[in-house]
């Protein structure tokens, strides 16, 4: 018989919500109409500038490797936004160009993290975090937080957490599955608390953009050592293309390439070239009015929740997610998600997810369905919560 396989491949957890998607498709294949509010993908295709922009690039021929660091052109660019969004002037030199966000995590964590040494998470939090850091044989610390921290990590709670072992934190604003976003003076805390540590702060700002009556302020405002995890899928729609960016400080940036050059190459040409065309201003303005679709869907769905008895402690300031306590139905929330499901046919994704702490009374619903659907979905939830405590 083989030997099994690795430990790290077992020590990381699937995502619960693939079975019930898994299920939504089975149900949508037999003719049941299916509403989708377990995925954090945009229903929006990508704005057809940077479409036509990857068309030119592959009649051109740009179909080969770029430079680890990514293409100059689209570091530049990135660079310019800072400046206009958050009044930054920032080095193009220290933006790494990476296949998604995710390959930014998990450049920041081979690069900062040694095999047994741990970041403090936030529980609940994105799970990929975690399960990341097991791949490079680190560890993820998770720090239980809910509606008084603001479901965020802060300067104290990296004080009561933080020992021997401590690398770092990793924060995430806004947040999954939350939507929670930290301000400049709770960023600057953090990054003083770790730094006096001798710790590293990273911080997921993946959401930037998709925030609702405010802005979100980037950590680099306020701390220029800090690592930036950024990603073209959330708030530039370009989730199936596979494109993000990391910010680094200088000294970082020769170390990060060498792990690029080993581990991926390049990001994805044609979805760099395409990207160049997400900072015209024709195309900020498909972002802008795509955002405002998302207040209107949030701003729907979540009074419409709370009054059918779902408690959401704090209102999400953006991403596009409601996290849910549905304590007072009673039942486990991944029996919850199921009954929802095959009742139902809407489909939301249960809190075991996103952590541990309190994750069996939570759920999230991500507002990705256009505002009729969303409706549907609120009227066949009320009709099945009278099945559920019938």
């Amino acid at each position: 018989m083989a030997k099994p396989y690795s430990a790290r491949s077992r020590a990381i957890e699937p995502f619960h919500v693939m079975a019930l998607l898994a299920r939504a498709n089975e149900l949508q294949a037999a003719g049941h109409d299916v509403i989708h509010l377990e995925i954090g993908e945009p229903d929006f295709v990508t704005a057809a500038p940077i479409v036509a922009a990857g068309q030119a690039a592959l009649a051109k021929g740009h179909t080969g490797y770029t430079a680890a660091r990514g293409l100059p052109a689209l570091r530049q660019a990135i660079a310019g936004f800072y400046g206009q969004r958050y009044g930054l002037d920032l080095d193009p030199a220290r933006i790494m160009i990476t296949p998604g966000g995710s390959g930014a995590l998990l450049l920041t964590s081979a690069l900062l993290v040694d095999p047994g040494q741990h970041w403090l998470l936030a529980d609940p939090g994105y799970p990929c975090n975690r399960h990341f850091l097991r791949l490079i044989e680190g560890e993820a610390k998770l720090v239980p937080v809910g509606p008084g921290e603001q479901y965020q990590l802060n300067a104290q709670l990296i004080a009561e957490h933080w020992d021997a072992q401590s690398a770092g934190a990793l924060v995430a604003s806004p947040a999954n599955p939350t939507g929670a976003v930290l301000g400049l003076d709770a960023l600057q805390a953090l990054g003083e608390a770790i730094r006096a540590r001798d710790g590293h702060l990273v911080v997921d700002e993946i959401y930037h953009g998709l925030t609702y009556g405010m802005d979100a302020r980037s950590v680099l405002e306020v701390n220029d050592e800090a690592f930036v995890l950024n990603s073209f899928s959330k708030y530039f729609g370009m989730t199936g293309w596979r494109l993000g960016w990391l910010v680094a400080p200088p000294q970082a940036i020769p170390a990060l390439e060498k792990l690029a050059q080993n581990l991926y190459i390049s990001a994805p040409s044609i979805a760099q070239h395409a990207a160049l065309a997400c900072f015209e201003p024709a195309t900020l303005e498909i972002f802008e009015q795509r955002r405002e679709a998302f207040r209107e869907r949030r701003d729907f769905l979540l009074p419409a929740l709370r009054e059918l008895g779902f408690d959401i402690a704090v209102e999400p300031e953006g991403a596009f997610y409601l996290y849910a306590d549905i304590s007072r139905f009673g039942g486990d929330a991944f029996a919850f998600s199921q009954f929802f499901l095959e009742q139902t046919y809407v489909a939301f994704t249960p809190g075991l997810d996103f952590g541990r702490h309190l994750a069996r009374q939570h759920v999230r619903f991500a507002y990705t369905q256009a505002l009729p659907r969303l409706e549907q979905a609120v009227e066949r939830i009320a009709q099945g919560l009278q099945r559920w405590q019938g």
